[in-house]
């Protein structure tokens, strides 16, 4: 098995993640550093270290949506922040981690596992699953804009892929978007809007592909179901 498989099935973290603490030399097998990633270690046979804490494979594999709050970061670990998205999860003995990322001010559908496979479909761009946000941006964006905004944009020397925009609520000075993006860049969205001349002023996800927020509260978190499971597997 590849070394960063094998750590995100032990939970450790996501796949992506893994390879960065690979990278770093944080990880050894055997008693020795392993920085290539595609390493392929035996489960059955080899001791993997983390941080020098050796790490085993999950047992069970736990998967729980979050409706996260303002003002929590989505890492595990962050010593710069006094709030992390793992604060919010109680009574869960397995080590879990989020699915990508939601910025410390948007809110919204956080999924989080230590299924390290699925972590990575869900998070791989090849892969195309939409993300659903509701956006409070200034001003109402025209038409042109809106068409730019699904045709694609230049953000940071690189074109977005097409999305799916509409008005969904007109105020004096502000407007309501649903917007839809099959990709993960950082702070995209917002991003985005700001292009085209409307900052958001509030951010919120609501959805994963068919998988929708509902009327969790906000700060809550529940299990999937077995069906919302089996329905992430099948994308």
């Amino acid at each position: 098995m590849r070394l960063q498989k094998y750590m995100a099935k032990c939970g450790v973290a996501s796949r992506r993640k893994s390879e960065e603490l690979i990278i770093k030399g944080r990880v050894k097998v055997n008693g020795v550093v392993v920085k290539t990633l595609g390493t392929i270690m035996d489960p059955d046979k080899d001791v993997v270290r983390v941080d020098d804490k050796i790490i085993e494979l999950e047992e069970n594999n736990v998967y729980i949506m979050l409706n996260k709050p303002e003002g929590y970061v989505t890492t595990v670990k962050d010593k710069h922040s006094e709030k992390i998205v793992l604060d919010l999860i109680n009574g869960i003995e397995e080590r879990i981690y989020p699915v990508g990322r939601l910025d410390a001010d948007t809110t919204g559908l956080l999924l989080m596992t230590n299924d390290g496979d699925l972590a990575y479909k869900l998070t791989h761009p090849s892969y195309e699953i939409p993300k659903k946000y509701i956006a409070l941006v200034e001003g109402i964006p025209n038409n042109k804009k809106l068409q730019k905004f699904r045709k694609g944009l230049k953000i940071d020397g690189r074109m977005t892929a097409e999305a799916y925009v509409r008005i969904a609520k007109k105020y004096k000075n502000s407007s309501v978007l649903e917007i839809s993006i099959h990709e993960g860049r950082n702070r995209q969205v917002r991003k985005m809007c700001k292009y085209i001349r409307h900052p958001v002023i509030k951010l919120k996800r609501i959805a994963i592909g068919d998988l929708v927020l509902g009327d969790l509260e906000i700060g809550k978190w529940r299990y999937l179901t077995s069906k919302e499971v089996k329905y992430l597997r099948e994308l």
